[in-house]
């Protein structure tokens, strides 16, 4: 293959090798006491040497990857690029590549020298571009600023970013947890209900924000950003406050209106307060045990009326014994059953011939 040669670079890589040849002559006063400063393989030769390939070659100049992946390089056009054999300028950190093969993804490097990164800094100073990124790490789950001096595909600095532009944290922040998932953020038992019964409220009314998964990460840039301010680990994000963000998403009267709509809890008919659980939006669920519903025959409500709630019936141990939707069909035909088998399971307990007439209970024992 005809190889390309930029004749201005040809011109800089004589002149310099005459400057580096007038140095070494001047260096070498008596060849007879075997000075080896003229000697093809002197180590000024080689330094030398590498400046000079750079000069022929700049997009050749490569950096070693890593310690952990051997001799392996990165070239400043992007290849790579890796000794077939173990070489002592394997463990250079930066060289000049003079030959190599394109057979393979890492291209074999046959003849280089090495070069020092102060001479990278000096000779092309010109094409180092300095970078400022403020980026969102998946693994320390963490906003990371960094400025970065490049040549090419080359990083030849790194250091943190100090100060940087509060905006790119927070949106490098956001991006980090579109990523994750809401079930990345810390949902308190608060959240969690309040979310669902949003989620009921939305269901059954298009009036309600939609606070789906889809939905809140969709709109992550009105309800979560406005708190981001200040912080740049997701640990951060998950001491906010999620139950008061989504409040946020309601209006004045939508948050006036969602304890009628969707209440948190009901009180029952022996005076306890029970918490609904509207995991399922079709059918919410009030789970309560049986003896606490004594008198009741009207199935409890949600949404003005329109979805009745599904009764979860418990044992004294609150074990599911039944769930209905009718109440007062249940008091009629099917407590009878039940009755029997709570009779024998919880003998100490008052299971009445009229639970219509009797009075609804808390009370783990029935009264002497």
């Amino acid at each position: 293959q005809g190889m390309t040669v930029d004749r201005d670079a040809v011109r800089r890589v004589r002149e310099q090798s005459r400057e580096w040849r007038q140095r070494l002559r001047a260096r070498e006063p008596d060849r007879s006491r075997g000075n080896t400063a003229s000697h093809p393989t002197a180590p000024q030769e080689i330094e030398h040497a590498g400046l000079l390939l750079a000069l022929a070659y700049p997009d050749r100049i490569a950096q070693r990857r890593s310690a952990d992946t051997g001799a392996r390089f990165l070239l400043r056009n992007g290849r790579g690029a890796v000794f077939p054999s173990p070489q002592p300028l394997g463990a250079e950190p930066y060289i000049v590549v003079a030959d190599l093969d394109d057979q393979r993804p890492d291209g074999r490097i046959f003849l280089a020298a090495p070069l020092a990164l102060d001479e990278i800094a000096l000779r092309f100073g010109p094409d180092v571009l300095t970078e400022e990124t403020v980026e969102w790490d998946s693994t320390a789950r963490s906003v990371i600023a960094r400025r970065r001096a490049r040549l090419g595909a080359l990083i030849i600095a790194d250091a943190p970013l100090r100060n940087a532009d509060p905006a790119r944290i927070a949106a490098a922040l956001l991006d980090g947890v579109r990523a994750l998932g809401m079930n990345a953020l810390a949902w308190s038992d608060d959240a969690r209900s309040l979310r669902d019964r949003m989620a009921f409220a939305a269901r059954h009314d298009p009036a309600w924000p939609a606070v789906s998964d889809d939905a809140l990460a969709s709109t992550l840039d009105d309800w979560l950003a406005p708190h981001l301010t200040g912080l740049r680990r997701l640990e951060d994000v998950q001491r906010l406050d999620l139950a008061e963000l989504l409040r946020g998403r309601l209006t004045w009267k939508q948050r006036a209106a969602l304890d009628d709509f969707a209440p948190s809890h009901l009180i029952v008919p022996s005076g306890s307060r029970i918490a609904i659980d509207y995991s399922d939006t079709e059918a919410p669920v009030l789970a309560v045990r049986l003896q606490e519903m004594f008198g009741c025959t009207e199935t409890p409500s949600v949404a003005g009326g329109r979805v009745p709630l599904t009764i979860q019936l418990l044992s004294p141990a609150h074990r599911p014994v039944q769930v209905t939707r009718d109440l007062a069909g249940f008091w009629r035909t099917t407590y009878f059953d039940v009755r029997k088998d709570l009779r024998g399971r919880y003998p100490k307990h008052h299971w009445p011939d009229d639970p219509l007439a009797a009075a609804p209970t808390n009370r783990a024992k029935r009264r002497p």
